[in-house]
This record gives structure tokens, C-alpha cells and sequence, in this order.
């Protein structure tokens, strides 16, 4: 871009709502990483899934976060300050976004749940919560419920955000195999700015792996197992008009230790535009955690 086009960038994003400048800054993220990544033509280690902004091997718990579709990790890169001094977030980095755009993103969820798994699995030594938002809920849930069956483990806490509860059926159409133009129609009602939806070069960039990413979601299959015992906090957006109060009130019944929800003010993407809100509940009932957890290690000392 020449300098009068990048001001003309930089002026549209300050201009943008909250909720759409952050999307937008993400899109920009992923292309950046498509750029590094196709320089630098290292393939990821295992490691890559976990990004560790800020290391703390002191931590007494781990909070993972799971990004929604076409999002990536560093959505939560500025997570860590508002949480206790004893959780360490760690960001979930799925393939083909960021630095691992050149990757080949997933479109069934029992290869990513199980691939997940494997690369979680060293951070699990010591308790553990997950946050997943829109589909980072799906695949937080579903990453729960394989831990328990193959590892015998549970996070202390779930923090589900903006999805409907996973027995319900999908109502909306599938989208992932449509035209292009067709599938920004969706996107454009999401809350994508248009000067971004009009922008060729990004969104090639980036439709791959938003289309890969609805796949995932569309062709999801819930299988009855039985509830979890840990709690979860399910949170959704007032103006949602994705995923209303309805669909999130049917969570419960896959907690067998207790759920509320939370409304708080925004759409969809309510992690943007609400974030102190919802950083301040977060950090409130990790703090809960945190002592419940300290009086259990005080017994086991006795």
C-alpha cells in the first residue's frame, strides 16, 4: 500500500465501532501471518496450538481460551492483565491463521479435538479452565468431554460463550460451500465492514480459513454423553441475534456441579465491545477458584 492508501486505512478503522475495528485489526493479523509464514516456510512444532504471551511457570492455574470462527490467539494476548496474578493464559492457535496460516485449517471437529488434545496435554500439570467463544465453546466443550473419556480430566471451571447449548439444532442454512459473494452476504450481516468484505486480496487471505471454520461448525454431530462435574458460566449478548437467551438457558443439563448465565451488552462479538465486563466476571469467579483450590491443597498438607 502507498502512504495515502494506508491513511486511508487507518482512517476508516478509527472510524469503525469498537466490535468491527477489533475484527478488523484480527483480519489484518492473518494476513500478516500468511506473509511471515510463507517466508519463513518452517513448519509449526506442537507447540505452536499454545501461545504463551506471557509465561508463568509459577501459575496455579491455566486458563485456555479458544478463539471464535476465523479468529485467532491473539485475541486474548491482553487477557493476562485483567485475570489474577496466579492464572496464566494461555491462547489456543488452530491452524491456518496467524503464524500458522500456512497450514491447512480443520473441518471436522474429532481430528481437531483430538490433535488438541495431544498438544494441550503437557500444560494440563496443574488445574486448569477453559473460555471459548462462538465456536471456541463448541470446541472448549468437546475438548472437555474427550479429556475426561481419554485423560480422566476436567477443567475447574467453563467459561461458554456466545454459542447455542450443542444438542440444539443448527437453524441457520449452511454456508461454508456457497459463492464467495453468497458467504460475505453472511459475514456483511455478522458485522464485517464492507470496505474489508470489498477488499480482494484479504479476504482471499482469509476466506479459507472462515470457510473451514463454519464447515466445522455446520457438520457437527452432538452425541449424548453424561453431564460434566464442573461448573460452567455460560455468557451471551444482549443484541445477539445469533444465538438469543434461549439457546443458551439449555446448557445446564451438561454440568452436573452447577451453571449460570450472563447477559452482557453487545452483539455477537461481545468479547470486543464488553470485554472490561466480561474480564471483570471472569477474573471475579477465577478468584473463586483460586480459593476453593487453596483450601483443598490446605487439607491435603494436613
Amino acid at each position: 500500500m502507498n502512504n495515502v492508501t494506508n491513511r486511508n486505512v487507518m482512517s476508516h478503522v478509527l472510524s469503525l465501532p469498537p466490535e468491527k475495528r477489533a475484527m478488523f485489526v484480527q483480519l489484518l493479523k492473518q494476513k500478516t501471518g500468511q506473509q511471515k509464514a510463507e517466508l519463513s516456510g518452517i513448519p509449526s512444532k506442537e507447540d505452536a496450538w499454545v501461545m504463551r504471551y506471557r509465561p508463568n511457570e509459577q501459575a496455579r492455574l491455566r486458563l485456555f481460551c479458544f478463539p471464535y470462527a476465523g479468529g485467532s490467539a491473539s485475541l486474548f494476548r491482553s487477557w493476562q492483565e485483567a485475570v489474577p496474578a496466579d492464572v496464566e493464559v494461555c491462547a489456543i492457535q488452530p491452524p491456518g491463521r496467524e503464524q500458522r496460516l500456512a497450514e491447512t485449517p480443520y473441518t471436522r471437529i474429532k481430528p481437531f479435538i483430538h490433535d488438541l488434545a495431544v498438544a494441550i496435554m503437557p500444560y494440563l500439570d496443574r488445574p486448569f479452565a477453559f473460555y471459548g467463544h462462538s465456536m471456541g465453546s463448541l470446541v472448549s466443550f468437546e475438548l472437555a468431554r474427550y479429556l475426561r473419556r481419554e485423560y480422566g480430566k476436567l477443567p475447574v471451571c467453563l467459561y461458554l460463550a456466545a454459542y447455542r447449548a450443542p444438542q440444539l439444532p443448527n437453524p441457520n442454512i449452511k454456508i461454508y460451500h456457497l459463492p464467495t459473494e453468497v458467504f460475505k452476504v453472511v459475514l456483511r450481516a455478522d458485522g464485517i465492514a464492507e470496505t474489508l468484505l470489498q477488499n480482494e486480496e484479504l479476504m482471499n487471505a482469509m476466506l479459507p480459513t472462515l470457510r473451514a471454520d463454519f464447515e466445522l461448525c455446520d457438520t457437527y454431530h452432538y452425541e449424548e454423553e453424561s453431564p460434566l462435574d464442573c461448573p460452567f458460566v455460560i455468557f451471551g449478548g444482549m443484541e445477539d441475534v445469533r444465538v438469543r437467551p434461549a439457546d443458551l438457558e439449555q446448557w445446564p443439563m451438561h454440568s452436573s456441579a452447577g451453571c449460570r448465565l450472563s447477559l452482557l451488552p453487545g452483539s455477537h462479538f461481545f468479547l470486543h465491545s464488553a470485554r472490561d465486563m466480561l474480564l471483570a466476571e471472569i477474573a471475579q469467579d477465577l478468584h473463586a477458584r483460586l480459593d476453593a483450590l487453596a483450601g483443598i491443597e490446605l487439607v491435603h498438607a494436613q
